[in-house]
């Protein structure tokens, strides 16, 4: 039996060490990602293990940005992460500037076409943050 995510798309399960539940994949833009459709359940956990690590706080200044802080010492690895991204979906625009003590802010902004996108890397981001 297929798992289905919310939308109706299928879910893809999750592989290697973290093997688990199905990663709901329906709000990747599939139209404007050049990353193959294998991988991108591989990079929605790379973003989820981000988020379930290093993620002290969410905000959503406005409907086209997310606003991260992220603890400082994952920096590098949210910024290797970031980099990657926006070579597969050029839409991403995404920044980093201090957040305080130990923080970063990790910004994340998309043009309004794809908005549903950041909703549901918004919803993950709330998701899968520790505590």
């Amino acid at each position: 039996m297929v798992s289905r995510s919310p939308l109706g798309r299928p879910s893809t399960p999750r592989v290697g060490p973290q093997a688990g539940p199905a990663v709901d994949t329906a709000w990747v833009a599939v139209d404007a990602c050049t990353l193959p459709t294998v991988q991108q359940p591989l990079r929605v956990a790379e973003f989820d293990s981000l988020f379930a690590t290093a993620l002290r706080g969410v905000e959503r200044p406005t409907p086209n940005r997310l606003r991260l802080e992220i603890d400082a010492l994952t920096e590098p690895r949210a910024r290797e992460l970031a980099a990657r991204e926006s070579e597969c979906c050029g839409f991403f625009t995404f920044g980093f500037t201090p957040a305080g003590p130990g923080a970063v802010w990790m910004d994340i902004s998309v043009p309004d076409a794809r908005i549903t996108v950041l909703d549901g890397l918004a919803l993950r981001a709330r998701t899968n943050r520790p505590g």
